[in-house]
């Protein structure tokens, strides 16, 4: 029943949806990283309900108060307790779902595993537990960009039947913020935002995929066998609500090509290390950075709370209709975007604290 991740820069989130707050303790954080509270809060802005028509309407300001394991600005390698009180929680919208099972939602799993289960907008299993995520997340983005000025960016590469054309070597988070799709492609963007309030108004919802890109991360990152880099990247997005598919570089596309054509030819580099002249492999070889981009995309389906009537039955096993109410998001593509962020700063952070520890040997050698 654990709600933790990561080995040596570990999270463990808390909360539900509906309770007095939600959160995270960060631990494994080095000590004097000077952390900015206002880049956290920033992150958990793009996050937050409420930001534009496309999302839901609960609002909610997700102010961080830390609550440990931070002095005057500097981390103290301790752990942190980071904490975001629920204000607009609306619990009596959920009580006609108290005896239901919302279909491809987890109030059926969650019954099963548990015999109970927080029917107030889903528990734990709400989006809401994410806030602790992207505030973790937060501090670890410092992290990387004070060691290796890595640099992690998302944005909405589909939606529906829509699809952005986006250059992943260039594109920067002004273009991806200048919208509320967080879509960078313009003419993409405007059609999104027709296809969301169509859905909105027709009572249903929509999915997309999210691509994602990391530079200047560190060469070495990934273990050889179980903790590849790529799979533990799979894991964290795997994990995130409505997240059904992930691929990296070519991904299914790589299955149509050759060997010849797939492989990633080397070319000397600067400093001696060498580059590779395509990047099929996503910037991950054999679960291990090899300096190029990481590039990725997550698949989220289409949120499964809609104003449609559906078949379902109650907690006696018995067929009803169900027309849910309530607040939620008709496509979850725009605020999961900052979520596949978090996921991607919190995998690279436990692994950059994974390798600094190997690379200690050579001093231990002498």
């Amino acid at each position: 029943m654990t709600s933790s991740s990561g080995g040596l820069f570990r999270i463990t989130t808390f909360g539900e949806s509906h309770g007095g707050g939600v959160g995270v303790v960060v631990d494994g954080c080095p000590p004097r990283l000077a952390l900015d509270i206002d880049a956290i809060q920033f992150d958990l802005d793009r996050r937050r309900p409420g930001q534009s028509r496309l999302v839901t309407q609960r609002s909610e300001a997700d102010r961080i108060e830390i609550l440990s394991g931070v002095l005057d600005g500097f981390t103290l390698g301790t752990p942190i307790a980071l904490l975001v009180r629920n204000t607009d929680a609306r619990s009596d919208a959920y009580e006609h779902l108290r005896d239901l099972y919302r279909p491809s939602h987890a109030d059926f799993t969650y019954d099963a595993k548990y015999g109970i289960r927080a029917w107030q907008g889903g528990g734990r299993s709400s989006a809401r537990e994410t806030v602790g995520r992207v505030a973790a997340a937060a501090v670890a983005r410092q992290l990387l960009r004070a060691v290796g000025d890595t640099e992690v960016l998302a944005w909405v590469e589909s939606v529906h039947d829509i699809d952005a054309n986006v250059d992943a070597g260039t594109v920067t988070l002004d273009q991806i913020e200048a919208t509320a799709t967080r879509c960078p492609d313009p003419v993409a963007a405007e059609a999104i935002v027709v296809a969301i309030d169509d859905a909105r108004r027709q009572g249903d919802s929509l999915g997309g995929t999210i691509r994602c890109v990391a530079r200047s991360v560190p060469i070495g990152l990934g273990e050889p066998v179980f903790d590849k880099l790529d799979a533990d990247l799979a894991k964290g997005m795997l994990s995130l609500p409505a997240a059904k598919g992930f691929d990296i570089g070519s991904g299914f596309a790589g299955t149509r090509l050759t060997g010849l054509q797939h492989n990633d030819p080397f070319e000397p580099g600067p400093l001696g290390v060498p580059v590779t002249t395509s990047n099929r492999s996503g910037g991950v070889q054999g679960g291990i950075t090899n300096g190029a981009d990481i590039e990725f995309r997550v698949a989220f389906k289409p949120t499964a709370t809609i104003n449609a009537a559906q078949d379902t039955v109650d907690r006696n096993n018995q067929a009803v209709e169900l027309e849910a109410r309530g607040r939620h998001d008709p496509c979850v593509l725009p605020r999961a975007v900052p979520l596949v962020e978090a996921m991607t700063c919190l995998t690279l952070a436990d692994h950059l604290l994974r390798q600094q520890a190997i690379d200690l040997l050579p001093l231990l050698d002498d």
